[in-house]
């Protein structure tokens, strides 16, 4: 990796910087903790002397001045990832109404911050504000860093600048979690008003449609060893973060804070480079999906996006390739659904009368297929099959224990009105039953 200005890397790469950041690279019961038994600081964080020099040459920062303030500004060039054309067919996937300038990749400006508090609210600040968009091929990060809260008008007024240069932000649970917290920390500030992106690209939601049915865990971390073939290495924990910040503004020294930098750096390009793979996988995933779970994913997305031609191929893509017992029973119910909605009742009957059985899917389908038989077919004494065979099923079910009683009657009152009404139409004459099947 090329890099130009002060490099986290770099930083990180001293022996000295490297001895004092080990003790936080890890959890409590491996490596230590920063603080002692009794809550205070540990001998390893002895209270010194502020020195800002010493912060900036331990950050490899630079002190800048607007006009509510200084602040600290680590700035770092990173030739990988490489900087991509976004498909803007798979963008209208995430943000169906977002304007056409999200496919400028220009315009993005990917965001995380590192925070006083997991838990959000008006009392957390975010005290590192790391920021990144494509120029000259690469990845351009900067980083702002809160000395002191004083500061914080001037952090944020220069994110602000930033925003209106590049006004599509782009996170992972930025929507949920870094960009309301931001909002919070505008508001509280009173005097700059909190900037409006253009578009907003989240990359977690498709996280979870695309892989958690494989990983379990969509942490981003997670997303890069098994999906991106990227590995951190040595990387601090999350949850370890603010107890950091806050031995640093008891007089620790500014050296453990290179970590949490170079991890919020991490998180920036693993976001670039998720960004890349996600779009890519929603744009081809025909060619690029690399096993069933993948094609079920982007099946998913584009079903809730109208775009059920492609979601009905994709479907059937992932049924014909290896997916678990559950997944393939959703993907079959929503093929199902989609060849339903088309009129495409040959595959639609295949699918439900291979569903059949003990599960909520088994019940849905004996209903579709009694549906069908009443209303398409024309047979109701077929529908009346149907419905029986789903009754001795929940019976047999509730018998053996294998249903639960509040579900075994909520699915059997479902049958038993369907059955009444079936078995009433059969009374009726024939003119009489088309009639009312003509007004519904």
């Amino acid at each position: 990796m090329s890099v130009r200005y002060v490099s986290l890397e770099r930083v990180h790469g001293l022996k000295a910087l490297r001895r004092s950041a080990a003790p936080v690279a890890s959890a409590r019961g491996r490596q230590g903790s920063l603080l002692n038994d009794a809550g205070g600081l540990s001998p390893r964080t002895k209270r010194i002397p502020y020195d800002p020099a010493r912060l900036s040459q331990a950050l490899g920062a630079i002190p800048k001045t607007n006009q509510y303030g200084d602040y600290l500004s680590v700035r770092g060039w990173c030739a990988q990832p490489p900087q991509y054309s976004p498909d803007l067919r798979a963008l209208r996937l995430l943000l169906p109404d977002a304007p056409d300038e999200i496919a400028d990749a220009g315009q993005w400006l990917f965001l995380d911050t590192e925070t006083t508090g997991l838990a959000g609210g008006s009392g957390t600040y975010a005290f590192l504000v790391g920021i990144a968009w494509w120029e000259g091929g690469g990845l351009e990060i900067e980083q702002f860093f809160l000395r002191e809260y004083s500061e914080e008008r001037a952090l944020l007024f220069a994110l602000r600048e930033r925003i209106a240069e590049h006004p599509v932000l782009v996170t992972f649970n930025g929507k949920s979690f870094d960009w309301p917290l931001l909002e919070t920390r505008y508001r509280m500030c009173l005097k700059i008003s909190a900037p409006t992106p253009r578009a907003h690209l989240d990359f977690l939601h498709p996280a979870r449609n695309l892989w958690r049915l494989r990983l379990g865990s969509v942490r981003l971390s997670e997303l890069e060893r098994h999906v991106l073939g990227w590995d951190r290495g040595a990387d601090l924990l999350s949850g370890l973060i603010p107890q950091i910040h806050f031995d640093y503004l008891r007089g620790g020294p500014p050296e453990q804070l290179v970590p949490v930098l170079n991890h919020n750096q991490m998180d920036l390009r693993g976001l670039a480079v998720l960004s890349r793979r996600t779009l890519s996988l929603l744009s081809d995933a025909e060619n690029l999906g690399q096993d069933g779970l993948e094609l079920f994913g982007v099946s998913r997305i584009c079903e809730k996006r109208g775009e059920c031609t492609r979601a009905r191929k994709l479907y059937e893509r992932s049924i014909a390739s290896f997916l678990p017992m559950e997944t393939d029973r959703a993907a079959r119910r929503s093929l199902a659904k989609l060849a339903k909605r088309e009129g495409d009742f040959d595959l639609a009957c295949e699918l439900w009368k291979g569903a059949l059985g003990n599960t909520r899917h088994g019940y849905e389908a004996y209903e579709q297929l009694a549906i069908y038989y009443e209303h398409k077919a024309r047979n109701p004494e077929h529908a009346r099959q149907i419905v029986r065979q789903a009754l001795d099923e929940l019976r047999r079910a509730i018998q053996v224990g294998e249903i639960a009683p509040g579900v075994y009657r909520e699915i059997t009152a479902r049958f038993d009105r369907r059955m009444q009404r079936l078995e009433r139409k059969s009374q009726r004459p024939l003119l009489d039953v088309l009639a009312i099947e003509a007004q519904t």
